[in-house]
């Protein structure tokens, strides 16, 4: 197998119930940004108000000891993210941050910088989603219309933030979240699908897969029934997917 350098950290939800914004996962970015890297690019296309996006998030991250540049702020995406040191793509809805990115040509930038560079990637909600092969497993609305579903294909298989399991008492007659992955399925040669629950996220360095986190994740593989995994799961076979 191909030896990579890249880095992810892909995030299931931005907040947690009961606490701030990356409250739950500020110590899992600490650890995976380090004491290297000074600055980091953040990407808030998934949001229209992308002012007050990047107030949120600078704050943020420079609670944690880091700068934070918004793309939006400056004259040339592409050549920010070419000199970008760590990306970070927040929530909001992945049908617009998809778009947004095909439109500022960032798409090959992103994957160039992950690729060969071995630049940490940091995506959360929709920006988990735009990390994978493709958004056809996001929860969200269809907005606007990108140009093409495929997304940046940082690995080789699809994720469903925000994974919601059925309740057992509950009145709601519409597909559960495992039934509409199903139907996904149902589709020929179609990726697996790693179902991370709130609090969960998956750390990908070079080809080591991870789940972190304090809830576990429902993975779903074309053909055969979903299996539970509890954080401290090696998921890396799944980064050998073809």
């Amino acid at each position: 197998m191909m030896a990579t350098k890249k880095r992810l950290l892909l995030i299931s939800n931005s907040t947690l119930h009961g606490g701030g914004y990356l409250g739950h996962c500020q110590d899992h970015i600490k650890k995976f940004l380090g004491e290297q890297i000074k600055r980091v690019l953040f990407i808030p296309y998934a949001l229209h108000d992308r002012d007050a996006y990047a107030k949120m998030a600078r704050q943020k991250f420079e609670s944690l000891g880091y700068g934070l540049d918004s793309v939006h702020e400056v004259p040339n995406p592409v050549y920010a993210v070419q000199q970008s040191e760590a990306i970070f793509i927040g929530g909001g809805n992945t049908f617009r941050l998809l778009k947004a990115l095909y439109d500022n040509d960032l798409i090959s930038a992103i994957r160039s910088k992950v690729f060969e560079d071995g630049v940490p990637y940091i995506g959360s909600s929709a920006g988990t989603n735009v990390a994978t092969i493709s958004i056809h497993t996001t929860n969200d609305m269809p907005i606007v219309y990108p140009p093409s579903l495929h997304a940046l294909g940082l690995v080789p298989f699809n994720i469903n933030p925000h994974y919601l399991d059925p309740e057992t008492n509950s009145k709601h007659m519409g597909e559960t979240r495992e039934q509409r992955i199903s139907q996904y399925h149902e589709e020929p040669n179609t990726p697996p699908v790693l179902g991370l629950r709130e609090g969960s996220m998956l750390l990908v360095e070079g080809n080591k897969a991870t789940l972190l986190g304090v809830t576990g994740a429902r993975l779903f593989l074309r053909g055969k029934p979903p299996s539970e995994h509890e954080p401290g799961q090696d998921f890396s076979f799944l980064l050998m997917q073809s």
